[in-house]
């Protein structure tokens, strides 16, 4: 996953040192009740369709860019699902990041799932019966999450 230029420049300054990243993740629901799901280029692993916000971005709104940059998919955020703290993740250049992490329930509005950019290997639609089994983990709790009937966001206390 290509790091944005503001991750980078503080790269330069503290190298692969621990790095609080706010990131968003969305379960993308159609009409058909189907989610939304990437092949990941990175590690080849099904998941959500997630980024990390730029500076000062709003979450949903950041969501909705990366949905559309990902996938050239419109979605709308309808309600937050979670917040939760994911990782430490260390890349294999040694990066270590661990993401805040919020989760929304989107509804899709318009356009043709595929791959739109180098993140992803695959773009589909999927049903809950016909789920990849290498789904990132937690992924599927965060689906299970959004489509239990709506109630307030999930965290750890």
């Amino acid at each position: 996953m290509p790091a944005p230029d503001y991750i980078l420049s503080l790269r330069k300054k503290i190298g692969n040192a621990p790095l609080w990243v706010p990131a968003v993740r969305g379960v993308v629901v159609d009409a058909a009740g189907r989610i939304l799901l990437a092949q990941r280029a990175d590690n080849r692993q099904w998941a959500l369709i997630s980024g990390i916000l730029d500076p000062g971005e709003q979450p949903a709104r950041g969501l909705v860019r990366e949905i559309f940059e990902e996938t050239a998919v419109v979605a709308e955020a309808e309600r937050v699902v979670s917040v939760g703290a994911v990782g430490p993740f260390t890349y294999p250049n040694g990066d270590v990041c661990e993401f805040l992490d919020v989760v929304f329930l989107c509804r899709y509005i318009s356009g043709t799932a595929r791959v739109n950019d180098d993140e992803s290997l695959a773009v589909s639609w999927f049903t809950m019966d016909e789920l990849p089994d290498d789904l990132m983990p937690g992924h599927l709790t965060s689906i299970r999450h959004a489509l239990a009937p709506a109630e307030a966001a999930h965290f750890e206390p």
